[in-house]
């Protein structure tokens, strides 16, 4: 059985940072792909990072230079740093894995950017 356990949500006020984790367990689990996705209230899930086992990374326009995906693999954790935060950047951000020929997702952590 594959778990995903995320942490580091919080309120900040906009232009802080928060770093989110994601510790991924499960016996034997080959982790192919890592990353983070979001939903805002009354909005679809969207992506806002990825990474590859290879460390090839994939970011949404609206965090590039922003945001930063990293992994540990030795840990088995995916982290992404969040700078200069917006009040847009608020919502509810899921981990993902991709391994064993499908997608496992975390509960979800808060996210919300004051003014």
């Amino acid at each position: 059985q594959v778990q995903l356990v995320e942490s580091g949500g919080g309120l900040v006020q906009a232009g802080g940072s928060l770093r989110l984790s994601c510790v991924v367990s499960g016996s034997g689990f080959i982790i192919n792909a890592m990353g983070w996705y979001r939903q805002a209230p009354g909005k679809q899930r969207e992506l806002v990072a990825t990474i590859t086992s290879g460390g090839s990374t994939n970011y949404a326009d609206s965090v590039k230079g922003r945001f930063t995906i990293s992994t540990d693999n030795a840990k088995n954790t995916v982290y992404l740093q969040m700078n200069s935060l917006k009040p847009e950047d608020t919502a509810v951000y899921y981990c993902t894995v991709v391994g064993w020929g499908r997608d496992y997702w975390g509960q979800g952590t808060q996210v919300t950017v004051s003014l």
